[in-house]
């Protein structure tokens, strides 16, 4: 991530913005940023476990799979994070 071009983009070069201004930006990037390294870890990781025969369709297993994956993936990322907060209080 170029955070130079960030800085920039939101204000950063000049000495008057506000701190705040600034934060909520660089802030608003990285979410941008872990939304997207998360969807194509699903991804990824999903398909990789599900789709044994790619095609231009899923099959009922493989798409039922995919469907599980996902929720496991996303339930497991949220136990986690639930941890990691109650762990920084």
């Amino acid at each position: 991530m170029d955070f130079s071009s960030m800085a920039s983009q939101a204000g950063g070069s000049n000495p008057k913005m506000p701190t705040e201004k600034f934060m909520y930006h660089f802030k608003s990037q990285m979410e941008q940023a872990y939304a997207q390294k998360f969807i194509e870890t699903l991804g990824r990781k999903c398909f990789d476990k599900c789709v044994t025969k790619p095609g231009s369709s899923l099959g009922g297993s493989e798409s039922s799979c995919v469907s599980r994956c996902v929720d496991r993936y996303i339930e497991a990322t949220g136990i986690v994070g639930r941890a990691l907060f109650k762990a920084n209080q």
